[in-house]
Parts: C-alpha cells; structure tokens; sequence
C-alpha cells in the first residue's frame, strides 16, 4: 500500500440499494442529490459517488439526462471528484451501466471486479409497507439477481472508460477473489497503477463484515499490489462506521454515505450524508489522521483533474 499522510473520505450519495420507504433523508430527485452531494463535500468528502434516481418513484436509474440535471449544479458548488457509478442497478445492461459515464467523461467511475449474489431481500422483513410498487419487486427480485461482472465485461469498461476517456476507477472488491481478478488485469496492463481498491464488506453474497476479514482483504491486496495501490474500505449498514475506524486505523481510506448506511446511529437515522461524513471526519481528528482535500485526492490517484470533465 502507498505510503500516504492523509485520508480520502468518500461518499456514496444515494446509491441503487436502499428504497425511498426506508428513509425520508434518502435523496432521489436531482436537486436533493445535488444538495447532497454539495453538503457532503463541504463536510470533509473529497469523492463523491453518484447514482441517479426517477425523481417521481425514487426507482435507480442510468438515465444521462438525470445525472445531466443534477452534474454541472455539483460542479460549480464545489470542488470534489465526481465518481459515476458504472454498477447501476437490476435490469440495466452494461451500455446503460456505463451511458451517463461515457456522456460526461468525469474524473473517476466504480468498476466492481466480479460477477456475484446480491442479496437485498432479508430487508423485507424490515418494512410492512412501501410507497412505490417497485420497491418490494426490488428487494424480492435479487433473491434470483446476479450483479453480472464478467471478464469481458470489465474489459470493455476499461477500454470505453479507461483508454476512452481517461479515467480512473474506484474498483469495488467484493470478495477474495475479486482482488485477484483486479490482479489479472494488472498483469495484463490494462489498468495501472495507483489503483484505488475498495474493499467492501457485509453484503449478502461478498465477504462478511467480520473485522478478521479486514485483515484478510489487507493482506491479500499487500501481496498483489504491493506499493501501487491505496485501500479504502466501505461496509454495509451498522459495520459502516466501525469498520471505517478500524481500517482508518490501520492506514485505509473510508467510505460512508447512505448508499451503504441510512443510520448515523443506533435506531437513529441519519438525517442527511453529510451528517456521515462529518462524523467519519470527527473520527479521524480524534485518531490524529489528517483528511485529504480533493486535489490532494487527485494528485495521490493521478486524476484527470476536473477542467476535463464534459459537464
């Protein structure tokens, strides 16, 4: 892992997993993601990653035209790196994963590395109720959904992003395996280092949130990667805040935001990302960590830098 001083936060704004009924803080319209996502920013993310949502149902979209209304609004408030997602959501091929990418171009996008179970179902035991017909259908259909990232996949993401567009990837490790897959391509050179690995933790169908596999994904990634990565770590729902410590600790950067969390607390919803954000920051000051600012951010990943966006 690269030696660095400072910490990246990002955060995951609205994501394709969580529902509209499960939260009234979750932003669907562009104006709530934007304010979101500037908000988040001013408390401390120097990466903001970005889905779209049908601002009428709340349903993900990849839709370029909404990502077109709420981009240049981020843009101009701010100064953080935009990351587009390339994962989308259920029932997106890849052309539509990966359209509001090739559309404006920005600094950074996902790119999980492996096909797998995704497994949101158990949340229906949740909620009695739903505002939206699709929501249900949601949460019921990835029983049988299988979040399709196969080699040719990435392939063809790497090279319509990557060599297309000049950027860089935020690679969205899952599993063991999927750190050896992101190894594959490396020693193939179609990707190139500094790679920034986010490992993930505590969905159902990828590895656990047990703090031991902290340790093995760390370890893993040391062997493979060597100097040429920088690690952060995310983790689903009540683990976001505590694994995000434990790895700060050990010298990961962190990822937090409603994508993946909805409480800033025990029974406590979180009332907005950055109300995350700024507790994960509040950590790092009390762990002596310093916080990277975006163009720290850039110049540790070798980004394109934000003059060359097209939004």
């Amino acid at each position: 892992m690269r030696k660095k001083s400072k910490a990246i936060i990002t955060c995951a704004i609205t994501g394709s997993i969580h529902t509209p009924s499960m939260s009234p803080h979750l932003p669907v319209t562009p104006d709530a993601i934007a304010t979101q996502a500037v908000d988040a920013a001013a408390a401390g993310a120097a990466i903001l990653h970005l889905h779209a949502r049908d601002p009428e149902t709340g349903k993900p979209s990849g839709a370029p035209e909404l990502f077109r209304r709420f981009l240049p609004r981020i843009k101009q408030a701010c100064d953080a790196i935009v990351n587009i997602t390339t994962g989308g959501g259920q029932g997106m091929s890849i052309d539509e994963r990966i359209a509001a990418a090739e559309a404006f171009s920005p600094e950074m996008t996902s790119l999980n590395m492996g096909s797998m179970n995704f497994g949101l179902y158990p949340m229906l035991a949740r909620y009695g109720e739903f505002k939206h017909e699709w929501e249900r259908a949601h949460l019921e259909g990835s029983k049988d959904f299988i979040f399709r990232n196969t080699f040719g996949d990435i392939e063809k993401i790497l090279q319509r992003l990557g060599e297309g567009h000049g950027v860089r990837f935020e690679f969205e490790c899952y599993d063991v395996g999927h750190l050896y897959t992101l190894a594959h391509f490396l020693d193939r050179k179609l990707v190139k280092p500094p790679l920034f690995v986010q490992t993930i933790f505590g969905i159902l169908g990828g590895i656990g949130a047990e703090p031991q596999n902290v340790l093995v994904m760390r370890e893993t990634a040391e062997r493979l990667f060597g100097e040429q990565y920088h690690w952060s770590v995310l983790a689903a729902g009540r683990y976001q805040i505590p694994f995000c410590t434990m790895a700060a600790s050990m010298g990961a950067n962190v990822r937090v935001g409603l994508e993946d969390n909805l409480y800033l607390g025990k029974g406590q919803l979180a009332p907005s990302n950055a109300a995350l954000v700024a507790k994960m920051r509040h950590i790092l000051d009390e762990l002596s960590i310093d916080v990277a600012t975006a163009d720290d951010a850039r110049a540790m990943l070798d980004l394109k830098g934000q003059a060359s966006v097209k939004f």
